[in-house]
C-alpha cells in the first residue's frame, strides 16, 4: 500500500497541483487569449464568452463537490482532475469552432473547481491536525508558480515563432507532466476515510453569509484583469514579449503572497486582511487601465497576483472556520459562490469593452466591485468573530 505522504511532501503535491489545475488549467487563458483573437477574429464579448465557459464549469464543479458522493475518494477525484486539465489544454489546440472552445474551457472549470475543493481539502485535512498550517502557504502559492511557468513558455513560444495553437499544445505537456508528479507525491491521503458519517448542514452563521457574498463578489472583481490583462496590454501595443513579461511578473508576485498575507491576518485578523487584499487589488485593477505606459499593466499585474491568491486563501479559510463541523461543505459553498461572480464578470467586461473600445470603464466597475467585498467582509467581522 502507497504511504501517507509527510506534510511537506503532500503540501508540495498541492503546490504542483494547483499549479496545473489553476495556473495551467484556468489562466494560461489569459497569455493566449490575445493571439487566439486576433488568429480567429473573435471580440471581446466572444473572449468573455470563453473565459464565462470556464467559470461556469467551475461553479457546477464546486457544487458537485459539496456532495457526500466525494467522501474518501478525494485522492482518485483529484488525479482524475489533473490529468483531464491535460487533456482539455491540448484540446484547445484543435479546430476553430466557438462551441467546441466552449465545451472544452467549460469541462476544464470542472476538472479546476475538483482539483482545488478536493485537494485544498486533503491538505487542509493533514496540515491543521499536525500543526502545519503554515505549508498552506506552499499549497496555495502553486496557483502563482503555474502563473509563472506559464508565462515563461508563452515567452518562449514568442521567441521560437510559435502560435496561439501551439501555446495550447506546450501547456498540456506541461500539465500532464505535472499531473505525473503528483501521482508520484500525493501518497493515499483523503480528507475523510469512506464510511464516516457524511458532515452535517452548515450552521445558520451570518458572518458565514457575509463571507460567502464578499467572495462571490470578489470572484467577479478580481477576473476583470485576471482574464483581460494580457488583452489590455496588446491594446496598448506593448509587445508580446511585453505581454509574456506582465503575466510573469503575475505568477511571481503571487508565489510568495500566501505567506505575506498570512502574516498580514495574524496583525490585523483574517477578516480585516481580507478587506486590505480586495482595496490592494482594486488599485491595481485601476492601475493597469489608468496609469499610462508600460507601468500601468506592470503594476496591475504585480498587485493582481500579490493578492488575487492570498485573498482567495484567505476567504476559504475563513469559510472553513466558520462552518464549524462541516469544513468542505463550505469550501465548496463558497467555492461556487466565487464561481458565480466569476462566470458574470468576464461577460459584464466583455460587453462594456466591446461598448467603449477599451477595457477602462469595465476595470471600474471591477474596482468598485472589489471595494464592495472589503466592505461586506468587515462587516461579517462586526457580525460574529471568532478567535483571528
Amino acid at each position: 500500500m502507497r504511504e501517507e505522504s509527510s506534510p511537506l511532501r503532500l503540501a508540495l503535491a498541492g503546490m504542483i497541483g494547483l499549479a496545473v489545475a489553476m495556473g495551467l488549467g484556468r489562466f494560461v487563458f489569459t497569455p493566449i487569449l490575445p493571439g487566439m483573437m486576433e488568429g480567429l477574429g473573435l471580440s471581446a464579448f466572444a473572449a468573455g464568452l470563453l473565459a464565462s465557459a470556464n467559470y461556469l464549469g467551475y461553479l457546477l464543479g464546486a457544487i458537485l463537490a459539496a456532495g457526500a458522493w466525494a467522501q474518501g475518494r478525494e485522492r482518485a477525484l483529484v488525479l482524475a482532475a489533473l490529468f483531464a486539465t491535460a487533456v482539455l489544454l491540448a484540446a484547445m489546440g484543435v479546430g476553430s469552432s466557438l462551441a467546441l472552445f466552449i465545451l472544452v474551457r467549460f469541462l476544464a472549470g470542472v476538472a479546476s473547481a475538483f482539483a482545488l475543493v478536493f485537494f485544498s481539502a486533503i491538505v487542509l485535512a493533514r496540515l491543521v491536525p499536525a500543526g502545519k498550517q503554515g505549508l498552506g502557504a506552499l499549497h496555495f502559492g502553486g496557483v502563482g508558480l503555474g502563473i509563472a511557468v506559464s508565462s515563461a513558455m508563452i515567452g518562449l513560444l514568442v521567441t521560437l515563432g510559435g502560435d496561439w495553437r501551439q501555446g495550447w499544445y506546450w501547456s498540456g505537456l506541461l500539465a500532464l507532466g505535472g499531473a505525473v508528479l503528483v501521482a508520484g507525491l500525493v501518497g493515499r491521503a483523503a480528507a475523510a476515510p469512506a464510511g464516516r458519517a457524511p458532515e452535517p448542514a452548515l450552521p445558520r452563521s451570518p458572518s458565514l453569509r457575509a463571507m460567502i457574498l464578499a467572495y462571490g463578489l470578489f470572484g467577479f472583481g478580481y477576473i476583470v484583469t485576471a482574464t483581460f490583462l494580457v488583452a489590455i496590454v496588446r491594446q496598448g501595443d506593448g509587445g508580446r514579449l511585453f505581454e509574456a513579461a506582465v503575466w510573469f511578473a503575475t505568477g511571481l508576485a503571487g508565489i510568495p503572497s500566501v505567506w505575506l498575507w498570512n502574516r498580514v491576518a495574524r496583525a490585523c485578523g483574517s477578516f480585516a486582511a481580507f478587506a486590505l487584499g480586495c482595496a490592494v487589488e482594486a488599485a491595481g485593477v485601476l492601475a493597469s487601465v489608468l496609469v499610462p505606459g508600460a507601468a500601468g499593466p506592470l503594476l496591475g499585474g504585480v498587485l493582481l497576483g500579490g493578492t488575487f491568491i492570498a485573498v482567495t486563501s484567505l476567504g476559504l479559510f475563513l469559510g472553513r472556520r466558520l462552518a464549524g463541523p462541516a469544513p468542505r461543505r463550505a469550501l465548496a459553498l463558497m467555492t461556487a459562490a466565487f464561481g458565480l461572480g466569476q462566470v458574470i464578470g468576464p461577460l459584464v467586461a466583455g460587453r462594456l469593452a466591446d461598448w467603449t473600445g477599451d477595457f477602462v470603464v469595465a476595470s471600474v466597475v471591477a474596482a468598485a466591485v472589489l471595494l464592495g467585498a472589503a466592505a461586506v467582509a468587515l462587516a461579517a467581522r462586526g457580525r460574529e468573530a471568532p478567535p483571528d
